[in-house]
């Protein structure tokens, strides 16, 4: 039985040599790896790591997508079974070996497991976004960029959406669903990831970024049967208007008034929402500041988020997406 791996990445530089050697060092019982790198227009020496590290590499000229990208490497692959990495990721050594065997049942079509980050020191960003990777294990509505996947599922529905600059895992793992076909979680260690976000910035980026992909895929299936992201859509736009009214006119009635009282209520009101969700985080980590700073996050993000919808919003009809990276 042959594995085959499709790495993506894009100026990764070391990040893709640990990938490529977490992979060339995973655990094998019964079954051989094929290893294809996609490079999406790197400028630096991503190619050679790749070439050095045994994989076929395939190059992307010209705009491109993470969709395009890994619909570049399953179509060339030769196993039944795909997995599928990022080039900022390292591979847990026993996870396709664990993971496998979910697939006797025909009716599962993809498998993944935990993620986590890899340096969450390095900054307050990491620290806070490695307590969203995952969630509860068992049947889920789609998985991430990391996960073994059946190609005959691949094939049945035409593999990626390249249109979508972010979200289509979601909108794949939807179109699979639509067959009657199971996403599986499970409750093992699958990969550790290098967000490498320390700057404020980048952390903006990302977050318009999912705005952007729940504007987009929400809008492609509100009137069907099996609606994707309608819900996270709409509060998002919520909670956001919520907190923007809630800054607003604590600051409007500080200025009328000419008092500090109205800025402290305001102030008070979001203390009181960062730690009730700070609370509802204790099966995340029970260290108490990354419990605070989580909740600051989960409001606070809702800004960003609803500014990447009205992206999606204002130009819909207008020239294709670019791109949105954060790093």
């Amino acid at each position: 039985m042959i594995v085959t791996v499709v790495v993506i990445g894009r100026n990764e530089g070391e990040r893709l040599r640990a990938c490529l050697a977490s992979v060339n060092a995973m655990q094998r019982d019964g079954f051989d790896i094929e290893l294809l790198y996609v490079d999406s227009n790197s400028t630096d020496n991503s190619i050679q790591i790749a070439e050095d590290s045994g994989a076929r590499v395939f190059k992307i000229e010209g705009p491109t997508t993470a969709a395009l990208a890994r619909n570049t490497g399953w179509r060339e692959a030769r196993g039944e079974i795909i997995l599928f990495l990022d080039g900022d990721t390292v591979l847990d050594p026993d996870f396709v070996r664990t993971a496998l065997p979910s697939f006797a049942d025909e009716s599962i079509a993809a498998v993944c497991g935990d993620i986590r980050e890899l340096h969450p020191e390095a900054s307050i960003y990491n620290r806070v976004l490695d307590l969203d990777w995952n969630g509860a294990p068992g049947f889920v509505d789609y998985c991430g960029g990391c996960a073994l996947i059946r190609r005959s599922a691949l094939s049945l529905v035409g593999g990626y959406d390249p249109s979508l600059i972010a979200g289509e895992e979601p909108d794949m793992c939807r179109r699979m669903r639509a067959h009657s076909l199971k996403i599986l979680r499970m409750d093992v260690p699958m990969v550790m990831h290098d967000l490498a976000i320390t700057k404020f910035s980048q952390y903006w980026r990302r977050s318009t970024r999912t705005g952007y992909a729940y504007a987009q895929v929400s809008a492609r299936y509100a009137a069907t049967p099996l609606p994707l992201w309608s819900r996270e859509a709409k509060s998002n736009i919520l909670r956001a208007v919520a907190l923007t009214m809630l800054f607003n006119i604590s600051i409007l009635c500080a200025l009328l008034t000419g008092r500090f009282w109205p800025l402290l209520i305001g102030v008070l009101f979001f203390c009181s929402l960062v730690q009730r969700t700070a609370l509802k985080a204790r099966s995340k980590t029970l260290h108490i500041p990354t419990r605070l700073l989580y909740g600051i996050h989960s409001h606070l993000q809702q800004i960003p988020i609803f500014i990447g919808q009205l992206n999606y919003r204002t130009r819909r009809h207008k020239s294709a997406p670019k791109l949105i990276e954060y790093k």
